[in-house]
């Protein structure tokens, strides 16, 4: 166990390095999110006990870090405390619809139809924080729309998933509250204190998954191993890293990242859980991050990926020739 001492200088280490390279911050955070519906899904335990565990057996790892926080940058007002809160609570929600439509739709097809907050985060700080977007958003909704019903199975039969319609609804209420719960991680990551509100974010939300009906506080062990590494890899690993690192990105980059969480969770449920999507829930897939990705990018930086594309291309043709 770190001492007081070490825990500041562990934590000062960490987010120093976040604030020099907050790009690679939030591409592991991502990717460790994208572990957390494989290893729910394994653990086969209802929403209300997934919700409870991934985040009470988080805290132990998560109170000492806080602890040393406040000693270097004081305690949290009673409005970030709220602020936090309300946070952990639209945090539990996303977490109960996201499980259940996990066990709906399938890990991966979840992941991605969550992704629909590369819109709506943007959408919510341009609304509330008056931060401008750009005209790309309005030109992908109606093709992100499109991935989603197409992921969802809405036009065909023997989509993969147990009820991928009622899942892929659950993801999209997911989405909705999971977008406003990054909104207010990101607002309040820019009056410091990270560490100490993402630990009431999760006490928050351990209180709403023990008090929702349907949970179960004994499990077994094997699902708490499953829900341990959930803990570790995607509440820890994961989410403290997005917390640390959204505050020092704008809402677009921080959106356009976290693509990786669906990406990385397609491949993990395709390799772990042998998920097998239709060719159409491919084609929403593919539809969604593509949309996700012309809507977080900004017109210069697809500017230079093309270019870096064509002339690669031209060289190899040169080169051939």
């Amino acid at each position: 166990m770190l001492n007081g001492s070490r825990r500041q200088r562990f934590l000062v280490a960490v987010s120093r390095g976040v604030r020099a390279r907050p790009r690679s911050a939030m591409a592991v955070g991502a990717l460790g999110v994208a572990t957390s519906g494989v290893f729910i899904d394994l653990s086969g335990v209802a929403p209300a006990t997934a919700t409870f565990f991934r985040c009470a057996l988080a805290l132990p790892l998560l109170w000492p870090l806080a602890g040393g926080e406040r000693g270097r940058e004081g305690a949290l007002s009673w409005r970030q405390a709220a602020v936090a809160v309300t946070a952990g609570v639209l945090f539990a929600a996303d977490a109960l619809l996201w499980t259940r439509a996990i066990y709906e739709v399938g890990a991966g097809l979840t992941a991605v139809l969550v992704n629909a907050q590369v819109v709506i985060v943007p959408l919510l700080a341009l609304l509330i924080d008056r931060e401008p977007i750009r005209g790309a958003f309005l030109v992908v909704s109606p093709f992100l729309v499109a991935g989603i019903l197409l992921t969802g199975g809405v036009f065909e039969t023997g989509a993969s998933g147990s009820d991928p319609v009622s899942g892929t609804v659950h993801a999209v209420l997911a989405a909705l509250c999971y977008s406003a719960f990054l909104f207010l991680l990101r607002r309040g990551g820019h009056n410091g204190q990270v560490v100490q509100s993402y630990r009431v974010v999760l006490l928050s939300a351990a209180v709403v998954g023990a008090l929702w009906p349907g949970v179960t506080f004994t499990p077994g062990w094997a699902a708490l191993g499953w829900l341990a590494l959930t803990a570790v890899c995607g509440q820890i690993g994961g989410w403290l890293l997005i917390a640390l690192a959204t505050a020092h990105l704008s809402s677009t980059v921080s959106a356009a990242m976290l693509m990786l969480t669906p990406v990385g969770a397609l491949a993990l449920a395709a390799v772990v859980l042998g998920e097998q999507p239709t060719m159409l829930q491919l084609s929403g897939c593919a539809l969604i991050l593509v949309s996700a990705y012309a809507a977080s990018t900004s017109g210069s930086g697809r500017r230079r990926i093309t270019a870096t594309v064509r002339k690669r291309l031209g060289d190899s043709r040169n080169a051939a020739a």
